[in-house]
């Protein structure tokens, strides 16, 4: 018995993640690199990450370094013609 490989081609679109209950802006986040403490998610705005970094030195001054993340949603959907354009998730 031999093994069957089938690829087939077809069109995708990849874009910002728009449906119901996604963040429509992208999350902020930093992360001190010396203890792990992390600021919290802040969706669309950076200055609060920025802030609590500021903070976080202010109290632990050997704490310089940080790890700031900015998180966005993507969502890949059927292109028209793709025959997955017809299938719920």
């Amino acid at each position: 018995m031999s093994a069957r490989t089938i690829i087939a081609a077809v069109d995708w679109h990849l874009g910002l993640d728009t449906e119901e209950g996604a963040p429509q802006q992208p999350m902020h986040e930093a992360e001190c690199t010396t203890c792990g403490e992390k600021s919290g998610a802040t969706e669309g705005r950076r200055l609060p990450a920025e802030t609590w970094a500021l903070k976080h030195t202010g109290e632990r001054p050997g704490h310089r370094s940080f790890r700031a993340t900015a998180t966005s949603f993507w969502r890949v959907t059927p292109a028209p013609g793709n025959p997955y354009a017809e299938v719920t998730p």
